[in-house]
């Protein structure tokens, strides 16, 4: 079992990760340590990135951006046109125009990647925030984040970034080599994907996962499932993990809310789970729209049968955001009551985010109940797994474990 100094070695202070914070800014120039340091004194508006805010509008890209990297996973189409193959829109994106994402663009029949080497969030997080509650216990992460997203969620927190093209953000201009270098002067233990979708920047995070694991580092994304098949697949190669949000279980939820779909992320979830990579499940109660108990039950029992018991899932609290603004926060007393139907259809690590000092924010044995990882909101205080068990019952616990 890990030592009481080794683990005080790992957890995230306030001054450890302010140093850090530190460290990326000096890379990132002044703006990025000014968003560092307005997160941890609380003035960040809720955990939110570092980002510019959005120019008044966007002027047209007739032609290529110097640096443009090619896209993968995209077919020729007669006329010049070619179709995207990364998410589940497939866009047939016709010379000169840009796919639904707006990141990719049809140059003369070649489609680029717009956002390649143009970060436009770069922070120092704790791993517990993504969430990964199973995976390296007070761990930091190196983020990477650009403009836009392939949903267009009513509800986004990081709406700046996502909701937002490339032209409206400022952008860092950080190499995929600066970025782990970056990552590795902070002390990061891995490199995450974040903010916005990583999907709609899939050859860059791509690029910077495999430098990453090549320099020693842990990879993983938070991802709202929209990517195909054959992209995850391969991207699974140079992942160690992945968040993936589960926004509700109905299609009419993804498709009055988030102009997206359900049956994508639901494949997604199978694929990750049958590729054996850690999953990690993430679904954000908004009060009327997908808190109904039905809804939740069916989905904790889809969960169960199609991938497991043992996934972890997050229950998180919404607040009012972007144009959910007269929406009240969820109410406790809903999340816990998603939280017992989960427990009642037999799923084992149930949380509950987004609720400071509650008691779901730790993790327990299923077997005998003994607390396994104290937590208060995304701060790790204490760890007690003897090599991935329970120390009191040798249960083993899913996850990736210091030891």
């Amino acid at each position: 079992m890990e030592s009481g100094h080794n683990r005080a070695a790992r957890m995230l202070t306030r001054r450890g990760l302010l140093q850090k914070m530190l460290v990326v800014g000096a890379g990132s120039g002044l703006a990025c340590t000014l968003g560092l340091l307005e997160m941890l004194s609380g003035c960040a508006g809720g955990d939110k990135p570092m980002a510019a805010p959005p120019r008044p509008r966007m002027r047209p890209t007739p032609t290529l951006p110097p640096r443009s990297h090619e896209a993968r996973f995209y077919s020729h189409l007669d006329g010049g046109s070619i179709q995207c193959g990364v998410c589940w829109r497939r866009c047939v994106v016709p010379p000169g125009r840009l796919g639904f994402c707006l990141n990719k663009k049809n140059v003369d029949g070649t489609y680029y990647s717009l956002v390649y080497d143009r970060p436009a969030a770069l922070q120092v997080d704790a791993i517990e925030k993504e969430p990964a509650f199973h995976m390296l216990p007070g761990a930091t992460i190196f983020c990477t984040g650009t403009a836009s997203c392939n949903n267009r969620c009513k509800f986004c927190q990081n709406w700046e970034l996502s909701q937002y093209p490339r032209g409206q953000v400022h952008n860092l201009d950080r190499s995929v080599d600066e970025i782990v270098a970056l990552a590795q002067e902070a002390g990061c233990d891995a490199v995450s994907f974040t903010y916005n979708e990583p999907t709609v920047f899939y050859e860059f995070m791509y690029d910077i996962a495999a430098r990453a694991k090549e320099a020693g580092l842990w990879a993983l994304f938070h991802t709202n499932g929209s990517m195909n098949r054959e992209p995850m697949l391969a991207l699974l190669e140079v992942m160690d993990a992945v968040t993936v949000d589960l926004k509700a279980f109905t299609e009419e939820f993804y498709r009055r809310v988030s102009s997206s779909s359900l049956e994508p992320v639901l494949r997604t979830l199978e694929t990750v789970r049958g590729a054996g990579k850690h999953l990690e499940i993430v679904n954000l109660i908004i009060p009327t729209l997908n808190d109904d108990p039905d809804d939740i039950r069916r989905m904790c029992a889809w969960i169960k049968a199609s991938l497991g018991d043992d996934v972890p899932l997050h229950f998180t609290r919404f607040f009012p955001a972007y144009k959910l603004q007269r929406l009240p926060p969820t109410p406790v007393e809903t999340l816990e009551a998603a939280a017992a139907a989960a427990d009642a259809e037999g799923l084992q690590y149930v949380y509950i985010g987004n609720v400071p000092g509650h008691q779901r924010n730790s993790s327990f044995c299923p077997c005998c109940g003994q607390t396994l990882i104290s937590r208060v909101h995304f701060a790790m205080l204490d760890l007690k797994l003897d090599h991935g068990r329970c120390p009191a019952c040798g249960h083993k616990i899913p996850g990736i474990w210091w030891d």
